[in-house]
C-alpha cells in the first residue's frame, strides 16, 4: 500500500536543509537482482527534491520487475526507464541503459543539476548534503569522470570488434576477428571509470552533439564502452 510504504521503509519526505532543497540531483540506477538491496540503496539516497530513473534489466524475472514497479509507483519522482535493455556485462547494452535514462531525465520537469549513476549493489558513504557540498566545493560546473589516455594493456578493447553472445543461457562479450576503424573525428580515446557525476549541460551535449553520436555508434562493438565513452567526451576542448 502506497499510503504506508514511505513511512514503513523510513523514506525521507522533505528536504533536510535549504541548500539541499535548492540543488536537485538526478540518479540513474541499473538493477537486475536483490530487491532488498535495491530498496536499502534507494532509501539511503532518496530525497523528495531529487529525481530517480531506474533501469531494470529486461532479463530480470517478471516478479522482480513487478515488485520494483510497485515500489516506484508510490513516488512521483521515481520512474522506470521508458526503454529497457537486455544488459550484457561489458557490452554496449550497459552504456545504452544509462543513455536511455538520460533521455528520460532531460525531458523531466525536475530541474536537476547533476546526474549520478549507480548499480544495484552500490551504497552511499556520504549524505545527500555532503555530496552536494563536495560537488560545489571542487567541481561546480564541471564533470567528475576521471581518466587517462587509453593504456596499452586495454587497447584491444577498442582496436578489435566485440560481439555479444549467449551460451547456455549466459550472455557474454567476446572478440571477433575484425579490426575496427579509427575513432571518428580523430578523437583521442581516454579510459576511466564507468561511473560518473555529470552536469545537465554535459548530458544534453552528449545527446545532441555530432561527435558524441558518432563516438556512440563507433563504440557499439567495443569492450566495456562505458569505461571510455564519458571520459573521452569530457576531454573535448570546451
Amino acid at each position: 500500500s502506497c499510503s504506508t510504504v514511505p513511512k514503513t521503509l523510513h523514506f525521507i519526505t522533505r528536504p533536510l536543509s535549504e541548500e539541499e532543497g535548492n540543488f536537485s540531483l538526478a540518479y540513474i540506477i541499473t538493477i537486475h537482482k536483490e530487491l532488498e538491496m535495491f530498496v536499502r540503496l534507494l532509501r539511503a539516497i532518496y530525497m523528495p527534491q531529487n529525481i530517480y530513473c531506474i533501469h531494470i534489466d529486461e532479463k530480470s524475472p517478471r516478479d522482480y520487475k513487478t515488485a520494483v514497479q510497485n515500489i516506484v509507483n508510490c513516488f512521483e519522482n521515481i520512474f522506470i526507464s521508458s526503454k529497457r535493455e537486455h544488459v550484457v556485462y561489458a557490452g554496449f547494452s550497459r552504456l545504452q541503459a544509462d543513455i536511455n535514462c538520460m533521455r528520460d531525465l532531460v525531458n523531466s520537469k525536475v530541474q536537476w543539476n547533476y546526474v549520478i549513476n549507480l548499480c544495484g549493489q552500490d551504497y552511499p558513504l556520504k549524505t545527500n548534503k555532503e555530496i552536494i557540498q563536495y560537488i560545489k566545493s571542487k567541481w561546480n560546473g564541471k564533470n567528475i569522470t576521471p581518466g587517462i589516455v587509453q593504456p596499452l594493456h586495454v587497447k584491444h578493447r577498442t582496436e578489435v570488434s566485440y560481439r555479444e553472445y549467449v551460451h547456455s543461457g549466459v550472455p557474454y562479450v567476446y572478440p571477433a576477428k575484425i579490426r575496427k576503424a579509427q575513432p571518428p573525428h580523430n578523437l583521442t580515446i581516454y579510459f576511466g571509470s564507468a561511473y560518473y557525476i555529470l552536469t545537465k549541460d554535459f548530458v544534453e551535449f552528449t545527446l545532441r552533439d555530432a561527435r558524441a553520436k558518432a563516438l556512440l555508434e563507433w563504440s557499439r562493438d567495443t569492450y566495456s564502452p562505458d569505461e571510455h565513452y564519458w571520459v573521452t567526451l569530457n576531454r573535448l576542448p570546451g
